[in-house]
């Protein structure tokens, strides 16, 4: 489909989402919202598609929440922001629950629900000029976007208060110290690591893949021997599948698996 306010890219197996309002920091209004959710749904049901790539345009990856539009609909502020976070969560919980590994290309920015958005992602590459702020008590607002999930599974209830109530910047060095991110690197750099690692990404075991980020999710409310289950359950779906029988045949023969996401 077309959008107007993101870019949709393919290459290969891989597809990239950019939020593309860089005039203001790629700031969610509600087509931005409806198009991000829109694409998730578009990358998730490609089976073209092994590899989803998010970032943003120009000098931001988000800042979150347009809050000129906030503005614009203080008369109906309820109804307007349960609207737009269900566009975003949406998007979150497409991307969350797909087989597709996705990378969070951080460039600049990440606040607010950018921020949380960030957070959502399999894995994070952040630029070196890149920022992280919960911005949210600024305007006397609660997290959405899936922060209040993931932070304190990510860097334990104090931290995650402190990020809050304080507003905290964090620097790119900063997030990968807590665990926020998994690589920081040189800005001119972020586009081609982020297309080795993708590229890697995409040529691997996507049933696997999948399988494997539902039970992270599913564990830190689960009890041990339910937990248990599930992974036996996983494991012997995952033994059905055409990658397994590859993996172990390519390991068995010393040779490099060539896996189809099958």
């Amino acid at each position: 489909m077309a959008y107007e306010q993101l870019t949709l890219t393919r290459d290969g197996k891989v597809a990239t989402i950019t939020l593309n309002r860089p005039d203001a920091f790629n700031a969610f209004n509600m087509k931005l919202g409806r198009e991000v959710f829109d694409a998730a749904l578009e990358v998730d049901d490609d089976p073209d598609v092994r590899c989803v790539v998010m970032t943003g345009a120009g000098r931001a990856f988000c800042a979150g929440g347009d809050v000129k539009e906030f503005v614009d609909n203080l008369p109906r502020i309820g109804a307007h922001v349960k609207e737009l976070t269900t566009y975003l969560h949406g998007a979150v919980s497409r991307l969350c629950r797909s087989d597709k590994p996705v990378i969070m290309a951080v460039n600049g920015i990440a606040a607010g629900g950018g921020f949380s958005l960030a957070l959502s992602g399999d894995l994070v590459v952040a630029a070196e000029s890149a920022r992280f702020t919960m911005a949210y008590s600024r305007i006397a607002a609660t997290p959405d976007g899936s922060s209040s999930y993931f932070l304190p599974r990510l860097i334990g209830i104090r931290r995650a208060m402190e990020l809050y109530m304080t507003n905290r910047m964090l620097s790119a060095k900063d997030a990968l110290e807590w665990g926020l991110v998994n690589w920081v690197v040189p800005d001119a750099e972020l586009k081609s690591a982020v297309d080795t690692l993708s590229r890697e990404l995409a040529q691997g075991p996507s049933k696997a893949f999948g399988a494997a980020k539902r039970l992270f999710h599913q564990s830190t409310h689960e009890s041990l021997e339910t937990q248990m289950e599930l992974e036996a359950q996983e494991i012997a779906r995952s033994g059905r599948t055409e990658d397994f029988r590859e993996g172990v045949g390519a390991f068995a023969a010393k040779r490099s698996p060539a896996f189809r996401g099958r």
